[in-house]
Parts: C-alpha cells; structure tokens; sequence
C-alpha cells in the first residue's frame, strides 16, 4: 500500500512545521515580504487558515518563530507570536478554524513551545524583566512564571526541562503544575568556561537521559573558541551521565538523540577526525580519519540510514567513509546533504537576517551532482509525529508523508 501522501508547492515555508491535533502549522512568507502562520489538515494538505506572525524579539540564529500546536486531542489549539501596534502577541487559536480563544501581549518573544498540555514561551525579551511563563492552552492563563530566558528541550505532563539563557547557563527541571524546581545542571561544569551562547546549541532526549550540545564561538579572528561538545543528564536527577568536550556537531546530522557524528577539535582549535558516539554512554564506537586533502570545499553528508559519512564536493568527486569499519567506500554511494550552503537571507519587512530552515537533496558522492529522481528526506532530518513526515523543499513548498512509525525527533527538533 503506497503512503498517504500530500504537498503544496507554493506554501512559502520558511520555518519548522508543528504537528499536532490533526493539523500542521509552519511560519510562511508571501512575496510581499509578510510572514504568516499557514496551519493545513495533516491527513489531505488542504489549507485552513492563515495569520499574520512576527518575529519580534526572536534572535535571528535560531530562525523564523515556529507555532506550536496543544491542547486536548478533541479540541486543538495552534499557538503562534502575532504582530500587533504595542508588539508581539502569543495567540491560542483554534486548529480547525483559527477561531481566536486568547492573546497575550508579549512585546517580544522567542516563541510558543509545547511542553506537555500546556504552553511555554519567554516574555518581554527584550527587557531587564524578561520571564519565563507555562500557561494553559485552552484559556492562555498564567500557571507559574519564573525570571529570565529559557528554551524547552523536554516535557511530560508532569515535568519541564529547560535550557536557561544566560551568561552562565543551565539545564532545570521543574515541575509543570506548579514551577518548582527539581534540578540544575550547570553547562559550565561539564564543559568549561568561558561559555558564548553565540555558536547555538541543540538537544535531544534518549530513553532517561537529555543529551545536550552547544557549539563553540570565535568573538575575533585571534580569539580562542569558547567552551563546547557534547553532553547527557539524567531526567530525573540532572546528574551527568558523560561528557565530550571539544567535539562539534557535524551538520547535516541527525538529532542527537538518534545518533552522534561529531568532528573531534584539539587544544589549538585545529579540527580533526570524525567520530560516531554511542548517545547512551557518549563512548566512540566508530572513527574515520581526517582526510589529508579534504580541503574546506567539500560538505558532509550522509545516506538514509546514516551507515557511512560522505564528504560531498557538489560537482565534483566525493569520498564516502563506512561508519562501521572507517574504511572508504568505493562506488555509487546516494547520501544527503544541504542542497545549499549559501541560502539567501528571507525578505521579511523589517526583519532582516533570518534565513529560512535548510532543505537537503541527494546526491551521488560519486560524481557530486544530484540524481534525477529525488524522493522524500530521509526520517532522521525531517523527523515523525505519529507516523506524519512534514518537510520544506528548497523552494519553499510544503510536503506530507504517511510512512513513520511512531515519534522520532528530526535534525531540527
């Protein structure tokens, strides 16, 4: 039986989709520079409703603000950052119909987030007051707050983990009923210092443990990187379960809960190997050596089920390196990379810098040039939510795909 299957070439996506409740949500541009919040039915692709969005007080390296879509399975509610004449608003609103059921002005934010049945989103970013709020999706109600900037990485209906945004930041847990705290975790402990959250970071949950990464910055050209890699707490402790310092994140890759391809660094920031970890004890399992004429042309890329690393140079003869052994692989090999590493800036009125979420393509490592017949991502970029796959092209069209099974995050969360 063939998948069920939709797209929209003209969706104008920009963004990371929400899936939820039936429906999908992803930020979209129109060609007069206006993002709008563009929700479709998961099942058809037919197209619901629309909104306008903002990205006011989103920092630009994180890209365009995502919804979010909660609430009950019989009721709904995307949630998205609207503009209005004081600023931002964070509007709950219907799935099927966009019916308006509340607005919080927020001035500035970096977004809703799912955690649980509840909303998450920092407030008022932009000022000295800034805070962290969980509310409830159905009425918008404030259930607890707490002072400063912080990113869902993880929730259950009875926990929230977060990522607090700060000069010296940390991991919490905190109880989503009532905002107590159960744990900290110190980022600064296990990586060192000093710490700039200027390089990004990324996180991912396996089984009991939330595996973390933050990438290094380089404040000027004589300047040594800031503190970076890779590592796990426990969920319901915080305690660390390993740590790799000085790794990088290889992208494209998959979320580092599904699998860790990282670019060893050494203590003259020099970049190294490569090495496959095992996410449950951060131990290497596999290592492909830097090759001596790799050059900085060349872009890594993987086949559908991550067995080999490929290093693509588009237009041109590639190498391919066996994950299991590290030994190179001759022939034909179809891997996966960004279609592009120049992505032009998105037009959004009054908003430049923001860039829109990366498509991959297929290539033949072979020859570097991209084969005739494309097919859909792999599973580890775009991810699943209940068996869906919903992707953004490299034009902009949106596309669905029934052939999952389960839960599985992607690439970008």
């Amino acid at each position: 039986m063939r998948p069920a299957a939709w797209q929209d070439p003209a969706a104008g996506a920009v963004g990371r989709p929400a899936i939820g409740g039936g429906v999908t949500a992803v930020p979209s541009l129109g060609a007069d520079g206006r993002l709008r919040t563009l929700v479709l039915d998961l099942a058809s692709g037919r197209r619901l409703w629309s909104r306008p969005a903002t990205t006011a007080g989103r920092p630009a390296d994180l890209g365009v603000t995502p919804a979010a879509v909660a609430g009950a399975p019989d009721r709904p509610v995307v949630v998205s950052a609207e503009p209005r004449a004081s600023g931002a608003a964070v509007v709950g609103r219907y799935a099927r119909d966009g019916r308006e059921l509340w607005a919080r002005a927020v001035g500035t934010t970096f977004g809703p987030a799912r955690c649980g049945d509840a909303i998450c989103l920092s407030e008022f970013t932009a000022r000295k007051d800034a805070r962290f709020a969980v509310v409830e999706t159905a009425t918008g109600a404030t259930s607890w707050t707490m002072p400063g900037i912080a990113e869902v990485e993880w929730a259950d209906d009875r926990r929230v983990v977060v990522f607090r945004i700060a000069g010296h930041p940390v991991v919490e847990a905190r109880d989503l009923g009532t905002g107590r705290l159960l744990w900290s975790f110190s980022v600064e402990e296990a990586l060192g210092r000093p710490v700039d959250l200027s390089g990004g970071w990324s996180f991912g949950v396996l089984d009991d443990r939330l595996i973390g990464y933050l990438a290094p910055y380089r404040a000027r050209d004589d300047a040594p990187l800031s503190a970076f890699g890779f590592f796990a707490v426990g969920l319901d402790d915080g305690r660390p379960r390993w740590v790799h310092r000085r790794s990088l994140r290889v992208y494209p890759s998959a979320s580092p809960a599904v699998a860790l391809i990282t670019r060893d660094v050494d203590s003259r920031d020099r970049d190294g190997g490569f090495a496959q970890l095992d996410p449950r004890t951060g131990r290497t399992v596999a290592t492909v050596p830097a090759p001596p004429d790799a050059g900085g042309d060349w872009w890594p890329a993987f086949p559908a089920d991550l067995s080999a690393l490929g290093l693509l140079r588009p237009g041109h003869a590639g190498r391919a390196y066996d994950l299991r052994t590290g030994h190179r692989i001759a022939g034909h090999v179809r891997a996966w990379s960004y279609c592009t590493v120049g992505p032009t800036p998105l037009r959004i009125s009054g908003n430049p810098g923001f860039l829109p979420v990366p498509a991959l393509c297929p290539y033949d490592l072979s020859t570097g040039r991209r084969p005739s017949a494309a097919g859909p991502p792999p599973g580890w970029y775009t991810g699943s939510v209940t068996g869906w796959r919903v992707w953004r092209d490299e034009r902009g069209g949106l596309h669905g795909r029934h052939d999952a099974s389960g839960t599985v995050p992607g690439m970008l969360g």
